[in-house]
């Protein structure tokens, strides 16, 4: 079997908000799922190099944001594509913080829940975490963001850490007009408007990497 079998799963785009002391921060996985009823249990991945991991085996709190198809890409770039160690990810984002401590994302999602750990389990390079829901949203609000969505309508990758990551790999409809994130790997194509014609502040839509992260796509 090949792995890329296992793309006939599917999944949906969240982001995970965790404190670690006075500090907040969040990221981004596609791998919540209900595993259990009255208490309402789900079931969380996150990878060992996460700075979210460490922060939720601390405080045994997390919440989920449900992102909607209407989440800006460069909140997922934002939180998805760097670390928490190195920095305030949430700095340009539209957060709250409950009253636990935790942040709720409020950019365009469906709903929010609050999570408290009651087990986990582990994998060569994840900790599956399982949690109670405590707390949540009273209604759901637009349509929940698939990963599919996330990789057909906004382009964008799944992060090194990602369970679902895989290596890019050559397609051969890339041509010399395309240019690629050497970041998070979100092709620029736009026919009307050349890469070259971009203003020098302009970042990636995605990961919020510089235009001189960018490199042009090989035609062979």
């Amino acid at each position: 079997m090949t792995s890329d079998v296992l793309g006939t799963l599917t999944y949906g785009m969240y982001a995970i908000g965790v404190k670690c002391g006075e500090k907040v921060s969040a990221c981004i996985v596609n791998t919540v799922q209900q595993v259990a009823y009255g208490p309402d249990v789900i079931s969380v991945s996150v990878s060992h190099d996460n700075y979210s991991n460490e922060c939720i085996r601390k405080s045994g709190l997390f919440t989920v944001s449900v992102l909607s198809e209407d989440t800006s890409g460069a909140v997922i770039g934002a939180l998805g594509f760097s670390s928490g160690r190195d920095g305030d990810k949430l700095k340009n984002i539209n957060y709250r913080v409950l009253a636990e401590g935790v942040p709720v994302v409020r950019e365009n999602i469906c709903c929010w829940f609050l999570c408290k750990v009651v087990g986990t389990a582990e994998t060569r390079s994840h900790t599956v975490f399982l949690a109670e829901v405590v707390a949540g949203s009273d209604s759901v609000k637009g349509k929940p963001m698939t990963y599919e969505y996330y990789h057909r309508v906004i382009k964008g990758r799944a992060p090194k850490n990602a369970p679902t990551f895989r290596e890019n790999k050559p397609k051969k409809e890339l041509n010399s007009e395309n240019w690629v994130c050497t970041i998070c790997g979100y092709v620029y194509n736009d026919p009307l408007v050349p890469f070259e014609e971009l203003s020098d502040d302009w970042i990636c839509p995605i990961c919020g990497a510089p235009k001189t992260a960018f490199r042009r796509a090989s035609s062979t």
